[in-house]
């Protein structure tokens, strides 16, 4: 297993070692002592999959409080998946990294509690796996606009964006009081 340091600390792409032949090919997706030694610690207690057409954009999620970490993989398709630091205090505070994830690289993003989340689907469709550190809060989800100026992420181009409402109308980062956001440190 390989493992690339973002330019968000915390924030790692993780290449799985690929056991390939004619047949096809096997791979642990995850173990945990070893991505324990990589930084990536658990405990998971949720699993997520989520398939999406092109154009569908997701994000920028987060949790707060029940902040959640998640190891991210697309199964089948591609993705441009990102991470967004909104911790309160941070240093890289509106910082992002982003990352292609796709069924043929098989790598994997893992972003860190106290980071929002979103992803863009470049293929024509996607499947993505995650794992998360915790539950899913509904009471504490929240929103970052995907295409906050002050951020400045690099989407991939598209002809077209596909939004849920709720996505479409997130505020920008700094509109969200500093207190609602997970605290760094």
């Amino acid at each position: 297993m390989n493992v690339i340091e973002t330019r968000l600390p915390g924030v790692v792409l993780v290449e799985p070692t690929v056991f390939g032949d004619e047949r096809g090919y096997f791979m642990e997706a995850f173990q945990a002592e070893r991505y324990a030694r990589a930084g990536i610690a658990g405990p998971f207690v949720q699993d997520n999959v989520s398939f999406s057409r092109k154009g569908v954009l997701r994000g920028l999620h987060f949790q707060h409080p029940n902040p959640q970490g998640k190891l991210v993989s697309v199964l089948q398709g591609e993705a441009f998946d990102v991470a967004v630091d909104i911790r309160a205090g941070s240093p890289m505070f509106g910082h992002w990294a982003g990352c292609r994830l796709s069924g043929e690289n098989m790598r994997q993003l893992w972003i860190p509690p106290g980071f929002a989340h979103g992803f863009c689907v470049t293929s024509e469709t996607a499947l993505l796996a995650y794992k998360c550190t915790d539950y899913y809060n509904p009471d504490a989800e929240m929103s970052v606009r995907f295409d906050d100026p002050e951020i400045g992420i690099d989407w991939p181009a598209l002809a077209e964006r596909n939004l849920s409402a709720k996505d479409a109308e997130a505020n920008p980062l700094a509109s969200i009081d500093p207190a609602r956001l997970p605290p760094f440190g």
